[in-house]
């Protein structure tokens, strides 16, 4: 390949501004490069909530976003993942208390499927029975939560740290708290993808069921 015909493939590409979603301001989260418009969708772009923010003291919360659209020079995204940095999880537990996690998957009401994993941290150590009941009441509040918003709003409600404030003025009656936070949420299917799975899906009859 000659020289000149690899200059003219470097010149081909293109740079394009990639943006987050409206619910966050439409904030630049970087650039990518490529030669192709199709080769940018479904890329992934790794933030901090303090990124977005300018708050230094936000940045143990972890932001990924997903390109789902691209224009002339633009990439827009959706939101896809929050979570937690390992550091901030670690500087949360202490010696003689508890850790209680739950891992819930729900249905948004515009049907977004989302994974959603509270964590509480007790004062002292709990037992079997309280750390059992506390889980038992986050699961009960994540699928009220979601049951009662669109995704975009049960994003912000995560983000913004209203769940786990929720959950923490709950939970702190059956057992002493020290924190409560959402340690992740993620999107596992787009209501598309949700309807589909359900139209593939195959309902068995007891009368075809050999016993």
């Amino acid at each position: 390949m000659s020289e000149r015909s690899v200059s003219r493939r470097r010149q081909e590409k293109r740079w394009y501004t990639v943006l987050a979603p409206e619910q966050f301001d439409r904030a630049e989260l970087g650039e990518t490069v490529a030669d192709e418009t199709e080769k940018v969708y479904g890329r992934t772009i790794e933030t901090t909530l303090g990124e977005l923010k300018g708050d230094a003291s936000e940045n143990s919360t972890k932001l990924t976003f997903r390109i789902n659209d691209v224009g002339s020079d633009a990439a827009y995204t959706e939101f896809v993942q929050q979570e937690l940095t390992r550091d901030y999880l670690r500087s949360l537990v202490r010696r003689g208390s508890s850790k209680v996690a739950a891992y819930v998957t729900v249905l948004t009401t515009d049907d977004y499927r989302v994974q959603v994993q509270p964590v509480a941290f007790t004062t002292k150590k709990a037992d079997r029975s309280q750390e059992h009941a506390i889980r038992k009441l986050m699961i009960e509040l994540v699928e009220e939560a979601a049951a009662e918003r669109t995704f975009e709003d049960l994003v912000d409600s995560v983000v913004e740290g209203r769940l786990s404030s929720a959950i923490y003025g709950e939970a702190k009656t059956i057992y002493p708290l020290r924190r409560v936070e959402v340690q992740k949420l993620r999107l596992e299917a787009r209501p598309e993808e949700v309807a589909e799975e359900e139209e593939t899906s195959v309902d068995v009859d007891d009368s075809d069921v050999e016993v």
